[in-house]
């Protein structure tokens, strides 16, 4: 039996599915801490796969993966949905949306830093 190592976190009928193909797993439960470590990394790579997506059905499977990557991520980290959306409202109203399509080429280092948050 030849054996392929993955380290990653998996749905929880992954075993199953695997078992009625003949093949084997072996899996193992993860604490909190790795769990959540490993639910940001899922999130990376499910990601990658909406990028690397071929079809619109493809695409659409990738997407719904994404987002239920997130959904447990608001779970764990006990988000509030009405924070998120007005986080959404701000993030709007402060850069905008994506209608325009801009790309950004460059930009002169003004000390402006997009990383700064409030919810004010």
């Amino acid at each position: 039996m030849k054996k392929i190592t993955y380290h990653k976190l998996i749905r929880d009928k992954i075993p199953e599915v695997i078992a009625a193909h003949g093949s084997q797993a072996k899996t193992k439960k993860l604490n909190a801490k790795d769990f959540e470590i490993a639910l940001l990394n899922k999130l990376s790579e499910e990601a990658r796969e909406v990028v690397a997506a071929k079809s619109k059905i493809e695409l659409t499977f990738e997407v719904g993966d994404v987002l239920d990557v997130l959904d447990e991520i608001i779970k764990l980290k006990k988000l509030k949905p009405a924070d998120i959306k007005k986080a959404r409202q701000i993030n709007l109203a402060r850069k905008g949306g994506f209608k325009k399509r801009l790309f950004l080429l460059w930009s002169s280092d003004d000390g402006y830093k997009t990383r700064k948050k409030n919810l004010t």
